[in-house]
């Protein structure tokens, strides 16, 4: 007689159990007949700028067009005008500072007043905190004995200043000027605004203002907040930089890494491709600076124990766009950019490439193992294109796995056509893409269960569940989403001698400025939030088994005629622990008889890690950021067969150590 399991937990978010009558359901694990291993890298995450995930999100700069290179070279920036003050702002690019970014301001003052100068708006505001400091710096420099002095001031949104310093000495020659502002006050949409004390002309160039808190204070640093909710997701790797970014809307407009790395000024500015893909959420305002580039990515993989995972152009333009092709005659330069990128990330700092790495403060390789050949192409264009790039990698380096696309949809006439010839070719890993209703996620979470175990393996690259539709802006990120999401996460799991990689897209959104809903995690200026998904992947990704258990449900309850209970078993090899995920996808509890085979009892420390909420619309947001999220209580459970309620719409992880 299976012992029923009795545990009082009051909050609603949390596993339900309670003593009950025989289940009708019943899951087996044989923890005796170990099945295939999980990839190390099967949970991860995907970079892409996007909702201005780097430049007024990720990359800590709060000044937008620092270095006035936009095609509207004033955008961003006003004319201040105090006391009677007069002037006139020009955009120049006569012996700049930097011929990388050759265009920079005059401040001309006629008339001194109460100050002439400039106001830069931020992005969307500039997120301020009371008792921090922000280092703020400019290069600038006197014309014909010009003013020698600037006022910099930080001033909250009705005008209010809440830092100020003053810089002095400038020359007839550039100069960077520098200073640290302790801030009076916290503002959500603060201004920076540089002052022009006395008359005659001045040039400005390459302003910027980051807090001094960046993550590990880092200059040229990253949002510390934003990189912890990416540590916390203990990712296994992380895909970057994009995204349909890689591609450009044509090939003069792609990602180049060569272009991102060296010192910022160094970095050649280009307009965002999300800049007015959609006309219901332009965004004229959105370019890269690449202040966030190719070395910083490999940084952070560092920092938060990812794999890298870069992704190059194949000399494919996007084909949702212009789809330019690159002849093939002239495909050498891009491969030559993949295995230059190689010796950047992975090359003594002696090479060519890995110099440059070690200039950069790294002299130890990045040991990069993976490389994504084409974001999201398709059509016999691509398997030319990326045939071309794997006999010319794998003879250099069949060290490193490529990865290469299945077009932008997991079963239409472009997937049939991609994935036969790139099992022909070889591939090592093919991406797959799914953005679709929650009803496909959990119908298909037995959608590998069916692939050839001998051809190339998966990255689900891209997917999340759309509560209304793909790229509409009405799309939530709720509960039912997130569920969904993990239901087929089990099926993922439950594959894992042919799913090696996943990945949610896109990774962040700024609330004041989304392209793309649903997103994993979502911030303003000063604050960020996990969004029910972001849950999810943290459950999954923070109870890694190393190897699959077979598990068996008997009995399965269903939902609309469906069976929508899922189940995974693994166990980690360090902890020694059994992993059982539990979704319940119905809309009543489900009592389960859980047996555990070729293990005779249980220690003591169990865990019940427990996602639930009894509305399928609830989210989390700025105000409620926890609404929806994991609760972890002991399990006291030490029999190795037991009866256990999963509470309806709900994601349960259990961590049982064997004592044995």
């Amino acid at each position: 007689m299976k012992k029923p399991f009795s545990l009082a937990i009051l909050t609603a978010s949390t596993l339900w159990l309670a003593a009950a009558a025989e289940p009708a359901i019943t899951l087996t694990i044989d923890t005796g007949k170990p099945g295939p291993k999980i990839s190390p890298v099967m949970w991860g995450v995907f970079f892409e700028d996007i909702n201005f995930g780097a430049d007024g999100g990720l990359y800590a700069e709060l000044v937008k067009n620092r270095s006035f290179e936009f095609p509207n070279g004033l955008m961003a920036w006003s004319q201040i005008e105090r006391g009677g003050a007069a002037g006139s702002l020009e955009i120049r690019d006569q012996e700049p500072f930097h011929t990388a970014n050759p265009h920079y301001l005059r401040i001309r003052v006629d008339n001194a007043g109460a100050g002439f100068g400039v106001s830069n708006e931020g992005f969307h505001g500039m997120g301020l905190r009371e008792g921090a400091t922000y280092n703020f710096s400019a290069q600038a420099r006197t014309v014909e004995g010009g003013p020698r002095t600037l006022r910099v001031e930080l001033v909250t949104s009705d005008g209010r200043t809440i830092a100020s310093a003053k810089l002095d000495g400038l020359t007839g020659q550039w100069k960077k000027l520098s200073t640290t502002l302790r801030v009076g006050a916290t503002e959500a949409k603060a201004r920076l605004n540089v002052i022009v004390e006395g008359r005659g002309a001045l040039d400005l160039d390459w302003v910027s203002l980051f807090p001094a808190q960046t993550w590990k204070n880092r200059p040229n640093g990253l949002r510390a907040d934003l990189v912890r909710m990416l540590a916390d997701l203990k990712p296994g790797f992380m895909r970057f930089p994009g995204g349909c970014i890689v591609e450009g809307r044509d090939l003069g407009k792609r990602y180049q890494w060569k272009t991102t790395i060296g010192a910022p000024e160094e970095r050649r500015l280009i307009i965002n491709r999300w800049n007015d893909e959609f006309k219901h959420r332009p965004a004229p305002d959105y370019f890269q600076s690449f202040g966030l580039g190719f070395y910083e990515f490999f940084l952070l993989c560092e920092d938060i124990g990812a794999e890298p995972l870069p992704i190059l152009n194949c000399g494919m333009a996007c084909q949702f766009n212009s789809g330019e092709l690159a002849p093939l005659d002239q495909l050498d330069p891009y491969i030559q950019d993949a295995l230059d990128l190689i010796e950047f990330a992975n090359g003594s700092a002696t090479s060519t490439w890995g110099a440059k790495r070690a200039a950069m403060g790294h002299p130890a390789p990045f040991n990069m193992k993976l490389l994504g050949v084409g974001n999201e192409q398709w059509g016999p264009q691509y398997i030319e294109r990326y045939a071309a790039f794997a006999k010319a990698l794998k003879a250099k380096h069949p060290e490193i796995k490529l990865v290469s696309s299945a077009g932008p949809s997991p079963a239409d006439d472009r997937f049939n056509f991609l994935w036969p010839q790139l099992r022909e070719l070889k591939a090592d890993i093919v991406d797959e893409h799914c953005y679709a209703r929650p009803d496909w996620f959990l119908d298909n979470a037995a959608r590998y269960d069916k692939y050839d175990r001998s051809g190339p393996k998966v990255f689900m690259g891209e997917y999340a569940a759309q509560s209304v539709k793909t790229v509409s802006p009405d799309n939530r990120n709720n509960w039912e989403c997130a569920l969904a999401e993990a239901a087929y996460m089990i099926g993922l799991e439950r594959n894992a001698d042919v799913v090696v990689m996943s990945s949610y897209a896109p990774l962040f959104g700024h609330v004041d400025g989304w392209q793309w809903t649903p997103n994993l995690i979502w911030c303003d200026n000063l604050s960020v939030y996990g969004t029910p998904s972001y849950y999810v992947q943290q459950m999954f990704s923070r109870n890694r088994g190393d190897v699959l258990l077979p598990a068996q449900i008997s009995g399965q309850p269903e939902a609309d005629g469906k069976s929508r209970l899922y189940a995974t078993a693994s166990r980690d090899a360090t902890a020694g622990d059994i992993i059982l995920k539990v979704v319940n996808a119905t809309a009543q509890p489900v009592w389960v008889a859980v047996q555990l085979q070729g293990v005779s009892q249980l220690k003591t420390g169990a865990t019940a890690t427990v996602l639930a909420s009894a509305n399928l619309s609830d989210e989390t947001s700025l105000s409620e950021p926890k609404k929806v999220a994991p609760v972890r209580r002991p399990f006291n459970e030490t029999n190795v067969s037991f009866n256990c309620q999963f509470r309806a719409h709900s994601l349960a992880v259990l961590r049982l150590p064997p004592a044995q």
